[in-house]
């Protein structure tokens, strides 16, 4: 193992390379991105093992080490997400998404029975305007051309049903 120590000293710019890489990898963990710091931060590392010439085992015990490491500072970023002072910052999430039993989305039943126009073709899905307002729609069956009359029939969950209207001739 004295080995093990004589080689660490021997070798300072890798491990440099091998701690900026450790701490790249803890900024990732902390700061949400594209992974530049991740993939810096893996390559650090990675760069520094193998400029340290070590033996397999060596560098086995090395990479065993820094998993290690990582491990725990993961599981530190996790608690400091969940409970911490960064689950208090504006970089994590608080808000729950609605289930779909919410009022949200019983605020559509609102439309059933409305009538209005295709603003655009509906095969089957399609753009329709309904007292003023541009709504996502399905047809019920049939193509519909943009301009027809359309009135919905029902609301399968957060889909609205459309169906062509029928439309008074004048004079028959």
């Amino acid at each position: 193992m004295a080995d093990f120590g004589a080689m660490l000293s021997n070798h300072i710019p890798a491990l440099v390379m091998v701690l900026a890489g450790y701490v790249l990898l803890i900024v990732e963990m902390y700061i949400p991105g594209f992974g530049l710091a991740g993939v810096s931060g893996t390559l650090l590392m990675g760069g520094g093992i193998v400029l340290m010439h070590p033996t397999p085992l060596q560098a086995l015990v090395l990479v065993l080490i820094s998993v290690v490491l990582l491990g725990i500072a993961f599981s530190i970023a996790m608690h400091s997400i969940a409970k911490g002072r960064l689950s208090k910052s504006k970089l994590v999430l608080n808000d729950v998404l609605n289930s779909a039993k919410d009022d949200s989305i019983s605020d559509l039943d609102y439309f059933v029975g409305l009538s209005g126009t295709a603003h655009t073709v509906l095969r089957p899905a399609g753009i329709a305007e309904i007292n003023g307002v541009k709504l996502n729609v399905v047809s019920d069956g049939d193509f519909i051309d943009a301009g027809k009359p359309v009135t919905v029939q029902r609301i399968d969950g957060t889909r609205i049903v459309v169906r062509e209207a029928e439309t008074v001739k004048e004079g028959k």
